[in-house]
């Protein structure tokens, strides 16, 4: 069982950056794939990036360039760069880890308008 908190979130202008963070407790960090989805009112949780245990990551199309997804097994944290932020990119940003099963974060809201 592991505990994921995320943080990070807020409003930000077209072009600006964010970096979200998920702080995992409760089981040994480095055994899960850490993730990050997000999801709008109406639509399907969509995967934005992942990284595995030996930090091998995968991006969505939308997000390639632009949002760095990274691990810091020493402080049980995963983090997500984002830069270049546009209006499409205006969701809730969910943590997720995957070790035999998948456990979730509360999520944080990312809002990008001017």
């Amino acid at each position: 069982q592991v505990q994921l908190v995320e943080s990070g979130g807020g409003l930000v202008q077209p072009g600006g950056s964010l970096r979200l963070s998920c702080a995992a407790s409760g089981s040994p960090f480095s055994l899960y794939v850490m993730s990050w989805y997000r999801q709008v009112p109406g639509k399907e949780r969509e995967l934005v990036a992942s990284i595995a245990q030996t930090g091998g990551t995968n991006y969505a199309d939308s997000v390639k360039g632009r949002f760095t997804i990274s691990r810091d097994n020493a402080k049980n944290t995963a983090y997500l760069q984002m830069n270049s932020l546009q209006p499409e990119d205006t969701a809730v940003y969910y943590c997720s880890a995957f070790f035999i099963r998948r456990f979730w974060g509360q999520g944080t809201q990312v809002t990008v308008s001017s």
